[in-house]
């Protein structure tokens, strides 16, 4: 039976309009977005909630939406997230955070929101939390559900037998006293004129938060520099990103607070659940941040958003190569960045374990399947990493449909079954030069002769 997580905290409802922008408006200096699509998913609490379902556990989500349409849209996209609501219900608007974008930049922002955040039902709140063990996660957006005085009365009392993890707002309470873990990043953990910008200052708020909070420890978030944890009378930890990255942030708090309590929820120290949430949500923005989910909507159809659709949109060319990358080498890179320089936005389609164990023998690989795609991840040539099980990636890239399938040039001299699947869409597979002397298999057998 899976580990249950109970979230608790304001739920909103986001959307992007989205679509190519390719002139200025003639009445204003503004980009012109032709053929807009609009995307919906949780946001908030709600977002968090998805996230743990799509860890693995049970979520319970105690939050409040108003008795509008955006709150029936809240609701129905956690139903198909298998979320189950505790709606407190709110007597003013369901909270809608709009973004408007061109070719995936963010343009404005627009928020339909009122300042009535009084709550019809607390009650139903706080007879879940009174049952609750294990762990728990407030997402405090600051729209009443946390700072309800019944609510946190039982978020106190529950510190007594759950592990409370709690993301704080600017416009929110400050978390109560005796939660296991605190989020909050560098500006939510400044003072005024503080101004957070390294590793050193972060470790100070940390310590200065857990102090002022009662908390047992505080994560310092730092986005692509990782996190800074502080625990009462240790050293400060810090956890620095395992690979570099740039992209769309949005959501990825949420990232890291919902992993780190599945984490905590499951039984592994706060050291532990930190470091793993760095990593999640490091990976979370480098796999495209809210615009690479899938989130199933109303009618029964499957949007789906990424940067490799929004480089598509834009008319970009999207390659495709594949691998196992066991050892990666310099014959490796030589060929990922000449791949990469061919188009727009590279997708590496690398072998799992079982994969290669069928092609390489039962000695493979040597690095596992989640190392080898990391390190792929941390080179700027790589903009996105899928496993895929099979011999070949044929099924990936029928799914995927590049307009390029690369190869280094030790394949150019024999066909392989990828052109015929490539020439479906008019996509074509090309080599690249190749770095004589390089190979995995040679590492490994030269290792074993210094043996």
């Amino acid at each position: 039976m899976p580990e249950h997580l109970l979230v608790v905290g304001d739920a909103l409802l986001d959307r992007d309009v989205d679509g190519p922008a390719g002139r200025l408006a003639p009445d204003a200096p503004v980009p012109v977005i032709r053929r807009p699509v609009m995307y919906s998913r949780p946001g908030g609490a709600a977002l968090a909630a998805m996230f743990a379902s799509r860890d693995g556990v049970d979520v319970t989500l105690v939050t409040a939406v108003g008795d509008d349409d955006a709150g029936g849209e809240v609701a129905t996209l956690l139903e198909a997230e298998g979320v189950r609501v505790v709606d407190l219900v709110r007597r003013g608007m369901t909270p809608v955070k709009t973004r408007v974008r061109a070719a995936g930049h963010s343009l404005l922002r627009i928020d339909e929101e009122d300042d009535d955040d009084r709550l019809v039902h607390p009650r139903r709140g706080t007879k879940v939390i009174d049952d609750v063990t294990g762990a728990v996660l407030i997402a405090d957006y600051g729209r009443g559900v946390a700072r309800h005085p019944a609510i946190r009365r039982a978020l106190v009392a529950a510190t007594t037998r759950a592990a409370l993890v709690w993301d704080p707002h600017p416009r929110g309470s400050a978390p109560v006293v005796g939660v296991k873990l605190a989020t909050p990043n560098r500006s939510e953990a400044s003072r005024p004129g503080d101004g957070i910008s390294g590793t050193a200052t972060a470790a100070r708020a940390a310590q200065r938060c857990c102090s002022a909070w009662r908390a047992q420890a505080v994560a310092v978030t730092l986005g692509s520099e990782g996190a800074v944890l502080g625990i009462p009378g240790r050293l400060p930890l810090a956890i620095p990103a395992p690979f570099t990255v740039a992209g769309d942030a949005c959501g990825a708090g949420d990232r890291f607070s919902s992993s780190a309590a599945v984490e905590l929820a499951r039984g592994a120290l706060v050291t532990e659940a930190v470091a793993n949430a760095v990593l999640c949500a490091t990976t979370f923005v480098a796999d495209g941040g809210v615009g690479g989910m899938v989130v199933p909507v109303r009618d029964g159809g499957v949007v789906a958003r990424d940067r490799r659709s929004e480089v598509e949109r834009g008319g970009g060319t999207v390659v495709a190569t594949s691998g196992c990358f066991d050892l990666l080498h310099a014959g490796h890179v030589a060929m990922l960045n000449a791949a990469r320089a061919l188009g727009d936005h590279l997708v590496v389609l690398l072998n799992s374990d079982r994969s290669v164990q069928e092609l390489k023998g039962p000695d493979r690989p040597v690095v596992p399947q989640a190392d080898r795609a990391a390190v792929l991840r941390g080179l700027a040539c790589v903009d996105e990493v899928e496993i895929f099980d099979e011999a070949t990636p044929t099924d990936a890239l029928r799914r995927l449909r590049p307009s390029l399938f690369v190869k280094g040039d030790d394949y150019g001299s024999g066909t392989i079954p990828e052109e015929s699947v490539m020439r479906a869409w008019n996509g074509e597979v090309v080599v690249v030069p190749y770095l004589e002397g390089r190979s995995t298999t040679r590492l490994i057998e030269e290792a074993h002769r210094e043996e």
